[in-house]
């Protein structure tokens, strides 16, 4: 189950996939994908699970299919460090490109990407710096206010604890403010960061559904 909002004039829809979509300009929204942070760990020496990256490559081209995406928008941290350069990554991240060949890519710069450089000339990526104006949205990496537009942005990685004791789950967040939203981390391979569950509305990942939180 999804969940309409709208903010800066424009309808955005809330996914289960953590992610946004955009209606009026055919827009997928992705924050903080980190495609290539499993390799980049391995890289250092630090056992972690294998196949993140597809399952994050598989889970966009299952939205890029069933919305009928026109256009991705990134909003940062796309490739985790320049260690996920590693052929393995940027070749299956080539594999998935060339499946959705005529699918606009924009990459809008966060603080991994300044890190890991811009994603290889071949896969046909716009890269710009925040704030990227798309009707009256500023998305943006970094959580900031642009006048005259409603910000939406990553890198915090929002979750919020519901629940008690034995019970109690940490959950990605989309965490909508006055001025300012910020979507979940997209990748498979991320760490969340909790955020004050009175601050502005909250809209929790729950498996399947995005549920609004109340108080």
């Amino acid at each position: 189950m999804t969940v309409d909002v709208e903010v800066g004039g424009e309808r955005v829809v809330l996914l289960p996939e953590r992610a946004a979509y955009v209606p009026a300009h055919g827009a997928l929204l992705v924050a903080d994908a980190h495609v290539g942070k499993a390799v980049s760990f391995r890289r250092l020496g630090v056992p972690v699970p294998r196949g993140t990256t597809s399952e994050t490559l598989e889970r966009l081209s299952v939205l890029v299919e069933r919305h009928r995406v026109r256009h991705v928008v990134f909003l940062g941290d796309f490739l985790h460090s320049a260690r996920a350069h590693a052929p393995s990554t940027l070749g299956a991240v080539a594999r998935w490109r060339r499946r959705h060949d005529t699918l606009r890519l924009t990459l809008v710069r966060g603080n991994h990407d300044r890190h890991a450089g811009d994603p290889p000339a071949e896969l046909g990526v716009e890269v710009v710096d925040e704030p990227y104006r798309l009707g009256g949205l500023a998305l943006c990496h970094h959580p900031r206010t642009v006048p005259g537009a409603y910000a939406l942005a990553g890198h915090l990685h929002p979750c919020v604890h519901v629940g008690r004791g034995l019970d109690r789950l940490r959950l990605p967040c989309f965490h909508l403010g006055d001025e300012i939203g910020v979507l979940p981390a997209f990748g498979a391979f991320t760490g969340m960061h909790p955020v004050e569950r009175r601050s502005g509305r909250l809209f929790v990942v729950a498996e399947t559904e995005v549920v609004p939180l109340a108080g």
